[in-house]
């Protein structure tokens, strides 16, 4: 799956989706694909993320209490 960092508008291909789907997880692996040369898997915190199309994660990836806050 690839998302993109908001700052720099890399794309990033994300290397474990079970961790993006937690929302108690802040960070998920994922390798940068800026540039033409593979990279090497880092972390990136999953609130600096959006989906390509710039709309942002869903709440119950990234707000462990997402189904109390709001109620």
């Amino acid at each position: 799956m690839l998302l993109q960092e908001k700052e720099s508008g890399d794309l990033i291909e994300i290397i474990d989706i079970a961790t993006l789907v937690s929302p108690t997880k802040t960070e998920v692996g994922g390798k940068s694909q800026a540039g033409e040369e593979e990279q090497e898997p880092t972390t990136f915190e999953k609130n600096k993320l959006v989906f390509p199309s710039g709309e942002v994660l869903p709440r119950c990836w990234t707000e462990e209490s997402y189904k109390t806050q709001g109620s």
